[in-house]
């Protein structure tokens, strides 16, 4: 059975950090490609960051220089650093492993941006 669960969310002042993990079980976690997406309320959902099997990254243009997309095979987790935090990043995050036609989707974490 695939897992993917996703923590670190919480309530942070704006300028702040957070990072967010995904820990995997229930597939050859080396082999996949590993997303965070996010979806503020009323809007769809949007990528975040991308990192595939090799470790090259890319990012959304509205986080580009704050936050960090990194893996670790052994772990079995993706990671997203996430540093001077905006209101505008308000939304569930959520983590997402990719192989081919195959799609599996975390749960989902809250991320709250407000002074």
């Amino acid at each position: 059975q695939v897992q993917l669960v996703e923590s670190g969310g919480g309530l942070v002042q704006p300028g702040g950090s957070l990072r967010l993990t995904c820990a995997a079980s229930g597939i050859t976690f080396r082999l996949y490609t590993m997303g965070w997406y996010r979806q503020a309320p009323g809007k769809q959902r949007e990528l975040v960051a991308l990192i595939n099997t090799g470790g090259s990254s890319n990012s959304a243009d509205s986080v580009k220089g704050r936050f960090t997309i990194s893996r670790d095979n052994d772990k079995k987790t993706v990671y997203l650093q996430m540093n001077n935090l905006k209101p505008e990043d308000t939304a569930v995050y959520y983590c997402k492993a990719n192989l081919r036609t195959r799609d599996h989707w975390g749960q989902g974490t809250q991320v709250t941006v407000s002074s």
